[in-house]
């Protein structure tokens, strides 16, 4: 048999366990509604003695593979597109955020960071969803650069310094995946070098990433194991007031052609002003080019009801000069994330001028 605590140890037990859970009530209060709606921790509030993202934008690898304490928010951000070999169509995505309670480090029971993350599973007819949130500087969530490795209690992500072949797994309740992430290119920078504006207004973030892995392994589902391959897109990207004031919520998406090219263009939807809308172009060949804001259009065409809203699940993308007129269809239209916050994400199947897959998110729809 175990030894029982003594009184020293159940309080000092007790008291971590309300250290972690006003963390987490903080963290909740610090996204309050607002921010909810507009993503992800007070993202259209001041800066309020955070670091903010300068132009000229000069980044440090594999250091900046890591986090950056003094900015508000960041996020390590996986989408894959994935087919099974009887050409069944699945969707995952794993994330991790970093959301600051005040802008600077400290180790650990000091510390005002706190970790959250968010991993989906989505079929045609299915989406899974699950969530974890944990108190930095105590271990149970964190990055470090290198080797790098992205974790949160046993979800992870590990690989080397570069990002050039990654492990993925992560769970919830009645679904799990394991899959292996090698790179096809280089790291992908957007906006001005990596310096990417979110409003005419300045407000901008630091911004990369890989868009160019294919992808093998397993998904764990109610019915069985699933032998999966496919393509992933890999996001990161840190800030402190990535969003106007009257900046509502964002429309994103990430794209795979199949000529081989790569396209991602965002719309923030704006309440006092025209909606802001840039884009990246990844050649075939490799080599990317920015898109000015208004270049590309991303255009909702058809409205689905989910969870209690109207959300559009199919879209139109064009961009004239490139010779690019998409429709973009949902593969599940109640791709429902019942996270918190609560947002849209899923796989999308493109056809057009092209033909593709790729993935959409949506924040903000109340």
């Amino acid at each position: 048999m175990g030894r029982r605590p003594t009184a020293q140890g159940r309080r000092a037990r007790d008291r971590s366990g309300r250290l972690v859970r006003a963390a987490l009530i903080v963290m909740l209060a610090v996204l309050g509604a607002r921010a909810m709606a507009q993503g992800f921790a007070g993202l259209g509030s001041d800066a309020d003695g955070y670091t903010l993202p300068a132009p000229a934008a000069s980044f440090q690898f594999p250091a900046d593979h890591g986090p950056h304490p003094d900015f508000r928010i960041e996020w390590w951000y996986v989408t894959a597109n994935l087919t099974a070999a009887d050409g069944t169509a699945y969707g995952v995505q794993w994330t991790l955020f970093r959301s600051a309670l005040v802008p600077r480090a400290a180790p650990g029971w000091a510390s005002r960071q706190i970790w959250f993350a968010h991993a989906g599973l989505t079929t045609a007819d299915r989406q899974f969803a699950a969530q974890r949130r944990a108190r930095g500087g105590i271990g149970q969530a964190g990055v470090t650069p290198s080797p790098f490795a992205a974790w949160i209690d046993d979800w992870q992500l590990a690989g080397t310094d570069d990002l050039a072949r990654l492990q993925m797994t992560a769970r919830g309740d009645d679904f799990a995946y394991d899959l292996t992430l090698t790179a096809d290119g280089p790291l992908v920078l957007h906006g001005d070098g990596g310096y990417s504006l979110k409003s005419p207004r300045g407000q901008a973030s630091y911004y990369y990433s890989q868009p160019g892995y294919r992808v093998s392994g397993v998904l764990h589902l109610p019915g069985g194991p699933v032998q999966v391959t496919g393509q992933a897109w890999l996001d990161r990207e840190w800030s402190s007031q990535p969003l106007a004031p009257t900046q509502t919520g964002w429309d994103w998406v990430s794209l795979h052609l199949e000529d081989g090219a790569k396209l991602m263009v965002y719309r923030l939807r704006d309440s006092a002003a025209p909606d802001f809308v840039p884009a990246t172009y990844v050649a075939p060949g490799g080599g990317a080019r920015a898109l000015p804001a208004g270049v590309v259009a991303l255009v909702p065409l058809h409205t689905s009801r989910v969870a209690g809203r109207r959300i559009p699940t199919a879209w139109r993308v064009t961009w004239p000069e490139g010779g690019v007129d998409l429709r973009l269809d949902a593969l599940n239209p109640q791709s429902w994330m019942d996270t918190a916050p609560p947002y849209w994400e899923g796989p999308v199947q493109i056809s057009g001028s092209h033909r593709g897959a790729g993935y959409l998110e949506m924040t903000g729809y109340d």
